[in-house]
């Protein structure tokens, strides 16, 4: 009969846990983190490998003929796109006596509508001398060719008002006959004709008083536009701040980075799959997590060192506890935390050691980790050649590995119980998985999960509930208290331990 370690499959699937997208992008701050200084590093770089060209800056007023208080900014945006012109370009370019086509030098400048009457234009050239006469050339063409339409535009609509003002006279010449010739004729009849002809004769004096009015206007407004439309700010050269543009070069990079850095952490933790939370870990390998251990920092403070030195103590005696209450063999698989492994099965030999003698049988790849970290007076290190050679009666501590590749039908030769010690975000659901099935077939229980280097912040249970008869406590500690049967209160379960991370959660 084969132990089911392997998880009860969830009813409810999440297609995306925001909260382990969190906590593993989170854990990948060493990425998200190179790529923002790279950002940085790189926008400043550039701000000084490849300095702002040379340019000069102009404003212009504008008046317009049909300007409005209302206007929302279409004229502006007119004239705007009316200097991105071939014909202004072109203007300038003659002004400077350059050779340059005016598409090409359409690239090196542009025009900014401040207000519904203030155009900047802001050129760019090789020194800031060429910048300025570029501006000034180009303000001049635009000015003047504002003021020509502006021009042409009233002296058509005049043009047009005077020929409907002639049409007007030569038809007021034709009614003038026409009452002439009635005067003469002395039919009664013909009064009511008459009277028609005067009333035509008013209209088409007022049509053309109108029209007179209205052609006099058109050229009237002519000159406010011209004299309204005018350079206001004279062209000049536009200083560059070194360290300012190198501020916000970096700035930009930095935040581009950023924002690079955690797109790439996230999608590569919704790819990759790999759990990092304790109730995830726990869920996956089928089995609860007992203890975790955070690896501190070398520039870490001594405070920060003396506590992980208290969790590791506080391990040691957990699984101490554990082997010594079973006679069988009991090994520790690492799961991407191989020195790790290696060194809880040093402290947990070196602990056991004062009850007998007692062999460490390192079978981790590579040279043997467990020989670099021992200390004069600790147990034997064994190759897995060497195993059969230990003497009856010495205790045996297997330390294997789980990466992929694993020989399985070795482990059990470490011990017929093992302990994994699996490193958070590091094997793959599907991995996970792997391990839990070919632990179960060669029927080797898992005691509990060991975690290396959680997140600080993760406040998930790693306890599976459902499955005491892997618990470590379970099998070597007596519950707290009892109830007439001698068995410990269902709803109570106190075989899961954690190992604290502070002296106040040890408290």
């Amino acid at each position: 009969m084969t132990t089911r370690t392997t998880p009860e499959s969830s009813p409810a699937v999440h297609l995306l846990d925001l909260h382990s997208l969190v906590v593993a992008v989170r854990r990948r701050r060493r990425l998200w983190g190179t790529l923002a200084l790279l950002g940085l590093l790189a926008g400043a770089a550039l701000a000084v490998l490849r300095p702002p060209a040379p340019a000069a800056t102009a404003t212009v007023l504008v008046a317009h003929q049909a300007d409005q208080p209302n206007d929302t900014g279409t004229l502006i945006r007119t004239d705007v796109e009316l200097l991105h012109t071939t014909r202004i370009a072109g203007q300038a370019l003659r002004a400077l006596n350059s050779p340059q086509a005016p598409q090409d030098f359409m690239r090196d400048y542009r025009g900014t509508g401040l207000t519904n009457n203030l155009l900047k234009i802001d050129v760019t050239g090789a020194s800031d001398a060429q910048a300025v006469d570029r501006a000034e050339a180009l303000a001049d063409a635009f000015v003047a060719d504002h003021v020509r339409r502006m021009r042409e535009a009233a002296d058509a609509e005049a043009k047009a008002l005077r020929e409907q003002r002639d049409r007007m006279r030569d038809e007021l010449a034709q009614v003038n006959a026409q009452i002439g010739d009635s005067s003469a004729d002395a039919d009664p009849s013909a009064s009511a004709g008459i009277e028609s002809l005067f009333a035509r004769r008013a209209e088409l004096n007022s049509r053309i008083a109108d029209f007179d009015q209205r052609a006099a206007e058109a050229r009237t407004g002519t000159p406010k536009v011209v004299a309204g439309t005018q350079i206001v700010d004279d062209p000049r050269a536009v200083r560059h701040s070194l360290p300012r543009t190198a501020a916000t070069d970096a700035v930009i990079g930095l935040v581009l980075g950023l924002v690079l850095g955690l797109a790439v952490a996230a999608v590569g933790t919704v790819v990759a799959d790999r759990p990092v939370l304790r109730r995830e870990i726990a869920a996956n390998l089928g089995a609860s997590v007992v203890a975790e251990v955070r690896r501190p920092h070398r520039s870490a403070a001594p405070w920060r060192r003396r506590r992980a030195r208290a969790a590791r103590e506080r391990l040691t005696a957990t699984l101490a506890r554990t082997v010594r209450g079973t006679s069988e063999p009991v090994s520790l698989l690492e799961l991407g935390c191989a020195r790790g492994a290696s060194a809880i099965a040093l402290d947990l030999a070196r602990v056991l050691a004062a009850d007998g003698p007692v062999v460490v049988v390192d079978a981790l790849p590579g040279a043997r980790r467990a020989d670099r970290r021992r200390k004069p007076g600790d147990p034997a290190v064994v190759g897995p050649g060497d195993a059969a050679a230990v003497p009856r009666g010495t205790r045996r501590i297997g330390v294997g590995s789980l990466a992929p590749g694993t020989a399985w039908t070795g482990l059990p030769d470490l011990g017929t119980r093992t302990v994994l010690v699996v490193r958070a975000g590091h094997g793959s659901a599907a991995w996970l998985h792997t391990v839990a099935r070919q632990l179960a077939d060669l029927l080797v229980p898992v005691l509990g999960v060991v975690l290396i280097d959680p997140d600080p912040r993760d406040r998930t249970d790693g306890t599976l509930w459902d499955g005491q008869h892997m618990a470590l406590r379970g099998r070597t500690e007596r519950p707290a208290r009892q109830n007439g049967t001698g068995r410990a209160p269902a709803e109570r379960p106190s075989w899961a331990v954690r190992v604290p991370d502070s002296d106040q959660e040890a408290r």
